[in-house]
């Protein structure tokens, strides 16, 4: 039985089997976790839809992985900082609310 894709056009993709074996993991993690998919699969695992997105080049491995945890990070601090904000705009609406109803 051949497994889909074959292990020899994955390595064009990616410079190790290591490589590929982590890449395959941490993408498959993400699919797992709610990742957009890049792509419609043929497979139902998500280990072989990682490797799906590998072989079709749409999942890479990044070329500077401190610029991808930095821009992770980045994102994140920024995703607080908008939950922060849309709280604070929530306590101020019902501060207003209380202090307009104790008026009437």
């Amino acid at each position: 039985m051949m497994l889909k894709p074959s292990i020899d056009t994955l390595l064009d993709k990616v410079p190790s089997k290591y490589s590929l074996v982590v890449l395959q993991a941490k993408r498959a993690h993400e699919l797992e976790a709610g990742a957009k998919p890049t792509q419609e699969f043929t497979s139902v695992k998500s280990t072989l839809r990682a490797l799906e997105e590998i072989e079709s080049g749409n999942v890479i491995i990044h070329p500077d992985p401190e610029d991808k945890r930095a821009a992770v990070r980045a994102k994140i601090e920024e995703e607080r900082l908008l939950k922060e904000e849309e709280e604070r705009k929530i306590k101020e609406r019902i501060a207003k609310e209380k202090e307009d109803g104790e008026k009437i």
